[in-house]
């Protein structure tokens, strides 16, 4: 009989290590990291950042993990808890696009916080990143965008058994025990999107909490807890419930290329901290305004083409959307994306403070973004952008991407993700320190521990 899927995931992620992985997988794995970590020390500045860590302080636990940005230890399932939700917080994470998971805010924390408490090498800590961010792609590309449809976050669903590749792999378990672990995964997955009614921050929690329970299904199975093993493709598993059911064939390739075809190679790194989805418009919008020299008061109506998958999270309500209430609301919210770079010719972090969503200028070009549905956008294999602008003189300009900057098709470079690295770390910490983590960060794949790295991740 052909292995469950559970098994065939286990028997990959307990089995890797760093000398099986292609180096160009592995230096993009050692980018990941570094991005990753960028983005948890930008957030540490926020509002939601020392509620989690507050939150992981009070939980406690054996002074075995660091908080990001502090010097407080707790137990390791406590700090990814607080730690991955730093990661993804500000929306400036990875994503991989068919699956529309976030891979680094989950397996990187999860690495650093279980290997730091098991006196893990560097090395072994990438592997088991590596693995993790294989699993969770995985698991979601198998039922492309069907959890989002049936309203679920798939960073929040997948990120759980990400998470229990990573720290399975680290605490050496057996095939068998991480097998157990993703059957206790599948009952802890959850994560609704209803965070997009009003701007509330329950989307950054997804990955925090599903990287904590990620652990403690690992630490259970250690224990000789037990959980199905037809997690994924039982009558009442994962893909039934979460997605409406699952292409076997398509589950059966993904797991076929597992340890030939690495999916971290197809990651795409973010250059705005918003929805991945929206950056090709944000892209199309830029050029035209700098092609142009566009104005505000020129434009009369701005139309975008869309597939109806991302309607509801980008478009509609629309009069909503026109106007978001918050700067968490704004980065999904396609009509603020696109006002925001025609006004003001950019859409960084601080375009998304709550004070920025106000700009009355802005607010003004977002009343007159509309959309169509093109049908022959197949997304989510497509991230396409389309954006045509009407102005007061007749003209109709227009633009189109096909894919975001930041993936295969239009790589950010190694220079450039170190400069947003120290973007997001400057915020918080000296360039000195900035250099100090990249340069432990390019070490993980010698470093003996990683006692150096996480201590350059206090300020």
């Amino acid at each position: 009989m052909t292995p469950s899927a559970a098994r065939r995931l286990a028997r990959f992620a307990i089995g890797l290590r760093l000398d099986d992985i292609p180096a160009p997988v592995v230096t993009k794995a050692t980018l990941l990291a570094l991005d990753t970590l960028g983005c948890a020390l930008a957030a540490t500045r926020c509002d939601f950042g020392r509620a989690a860590r507050e939150t992981a302080e009070r939980l406690g636990g054996p002074q075995e993990s660091t908080l990001v940005g502090s010097k407080v230890r707790v137990a390791a399932a406590n700090a990814v808890l607080a730690n991955a939700t730093l990661a993804h917080g500000l929306d400036f994470d990875d994503t991989r696009e068919d699956a529309i998971v976030h891979t680094g805010s989950v397996a990187v924390p999860t690495a650093l916080a279980v290997g730091e408490a098991l006196g893990a090498s560097g090395r072994a800590a990438l592997a088991a990143m590596v693995a993790g961010v294989e699993v969770m792609c995985r698991v979601g590309l198998a039922v492309p965008g069907k959890l989002h449809a049936r309203h679920y976050h798939p960073t929040a669903l997948t990120g759980t058994f990400a998470a229990a590749a990573v720290a399975a792999n680290l605490h050496g378990l057996t095939e068998g025990e991480l097998v157990h672990a993703f059957g206790i995964c599948g009952s802890q997955a959850g994560g609704i999107i209803e965070y997009l009614a009003d701007g509330s921050w329950t989307k950054r929690l997804h990955p925090g909490w599903a990287a904590h329970a990620g652990v403690v299904a690992t630490l259970l199975a250690r224990s000789g807890f037990t959980g199905p093993e037809t997690v994924f493709e039982g009558e009442h598993g994962f893909y039934r419930a979460f997605a409406g059911g699952h292409d076997e064939r398509r589950l059966d390739e993904l797991l076929g290329s597992l340890g030939r075809a690495w999916e971290l190679e197809r990651l795409t790194f973010k250059p705005y901290p918003c929805g991945s989805i929206a950056h090709p418009y944000m892209d199309c919008a830029l050029r035209l305004r700098e092609r142009h020299r566009l104005r505000a008061d020129q434009i009369l109506e701005v139309r975008c083409r869309t597939a109806a998958g991302p309607v509801d999270r980008l478009w509609e309500p629309l009069a909503a959307k026109q106007a978001p209430p918050n700067g968490y609301a704004a980065k999904f919210s396609l009509p603020y994306l696109l006002a925001v770079i025609l006004v003001k010719g950019r859409a960084g972090l601080a375009e998304f403070e709550d004070e920025a969503v106000r700009d009355t200028d802005v607010l003004g070009v977002a009343a007159r973004v509309r959309y169509e549905l093109d049908p022959t956008i197949d997304y989510p294999r497509q991230f396409v952008g389309h954006v045509g602008i009407r102005l007061d003189d007749g003209r109709v300009l227009e633009e189109r991407q096909d894919h975001p900057r930041g993936g295969a098709a239009s790589p950010m470079t190694g220079d450039e993700l170190e400069a947003k690295f120290r973007g997001n770390a400057g915020l918080v910490m000296s360039g000195e320190e900035a250099s100090r983590v990249i340069r432990h960060v390019n070490a993980l794949a010698t470093a003996g521990s990683l006692h150096g790295l996480v201590e350059a991740l206090t300020p």
